[in-house]
């Protein structure tokens, strides 16, 4: 999977919209503000279109991105993240 500069910016644009989408959606908040939200739609597009080569058929795409998918994935990735970030107690000394 070869991704060229400009594929590269306009998968963190998508990747910033997603994250923001999946934080709504899940009604949570990913750790590091816009950065975490970006992080996580970065993960999810890599996800989905890297890793597992997966979309619904008829599912709109924008530069080879199935959209409702990645949404789906990054609402997923927001929950466990934020759960494993803001779990009460933590590591004390």
């Amino acid at each position: 999977m070869t991704i060229t500069f400009t594929q590269l910016i306009v998968w963190i644009i998508i990747a910033a919209i997603v994250g923001f989408l999946g934080e709504l959606i899940s009604g949570r908040r990913a750790p590091a503000g816009i950065l975490g939200a970006i992080m996580i739609g970065l993960f999810a597009i890599f996800l989905i279109v890297g890793f597992f080569h997966f979309s619904i058929s008829g599912e709109p795409t924008v530069s080879g991105v199935p959209i409702i998918s990645t949404i789906i994935a990054a609402v997923m990735l927001v929950v466990i993240w934020s759960s494993l970030a803001y779990r009460g107690g933590g590591w004390r000394k």
